[in-house]
């Protein structure tokens, strides 16, 4: 039997945010049963943590249908669930895509991100994201899929309402991923800004996540992207999983050294996986 949590991450209140299983003492789980274990909480992921000589934790993330080296969520609560167990408040983690250096009390988290920026694609066809998002072509002001770690198509939109109006076509995600190939599955954040407070909505329905409650790696890749297009230091607050009933909001700090993702998390259930 496996002890595993639940975290709400990206709030500080129960029922907000992303949920997030943890399962603190993964060591004696088989990896066969990983992914399977992922697909049965059905959550975008699920952090199995594992002892590291050289740090405080290894941890995997697995999505419904994959393993990812990186994400945003699972870091932020992992180190608070690791905090609540009494480690920190400066943390290590080894994660396959990289070591993060996280920090976490007071049932708050932030960890730097500073894999360089990478853009798979500087220009994505606003049409093909329109269809996708169910939107009129103009809806869409312009998309790049860019990437700190898991690519993203990020998407501009017009307003708040035509983010309130999205309804995806998965055959255009999939037309989409033809097109504009990597390894997460033609995963759109569409997003509107004003200012420093921006609103957003991710989908990745090819990944079996018809729609996510908070992206740390997108709300990374797009802090990156904007800082290099801007070409200064910005802070950021994203509020994300409103249309879902599940509100949250992440906290952006993009500067030459990296990105900065910040936000608080609270445990939920408790209990044992009896397989």
């Amino acid at each position: 039997m496996s002890r595993y949590l639940v975290y709400d991450v990206f709030t500080d209140r129960p029922f907000g945010g992303n949920p997030l299983a943890i399962f603190p003492e993964a060591d004696g789980i088989s990896e066969n049963a990983l992914q399977s274990i992922a697909r049965e909480f059905n959550f975008s992921e699920t952090a199995f943590v594992l002892a590291d000589e050289d740090h405080d934790a290894r941890i995997r993330i697995f999505t419904p249908t994959q393993e990812v080296p990186f994400a945003g969520h699972p870091l932020i609560g992992t180190a608070v669930a690791l905090a609540d167990a009494g480690a920190g408040p400066g943390l290590s983690l080894a994660l396959s895509g990289g070591i993060v250096a996280a920090r976490a009390e007071g049932g708050r988290a932030s960890f730097l991100r500073d894999a360089p920026l990478d853009i798979l694609h500087d220009k994505v066809d606003p049409a093909i994201v329109a269809r996708c998002l169910g939107l009129p072509q103009a809806s869409v002001a312009g998309a790049v899929m860019a990437s700190v770690g898991l690519p993203f198509v990020l998407a501009e939109t017009g307003s708040r309402e035509c983010l309130d109006a999205v309804l995806c076509d998965i055959d255009a995600f999939r037309r989409g991923h033809a097109l504009y190939p990597s390894d997460f599955d033609f995963a759109i954040l569409a997003y509107h800004r004003e200012g420093s407070a921006i609103e957003a909505r991710m989908f990745a329905p090819l990944d079996d996540i018809p729609e996510d409650p908070a992206t740390g790696s997108a709300a990374a890749a797009l802090g990156a992207f904007l800082r290099a297009s801007e070409g200064r230091d910005l802070d950021l607050r994203i509020s994300q999983g409103v249309a879902m009933g599940r509100p949250s909001l992440i906290e952006v700090s993009a500067r030459a050294e990296g990105v900065t993702i910040a936000g608080h998390a609270v445990r939920v259930m408790e209990g044992r996986l009896l397989v």
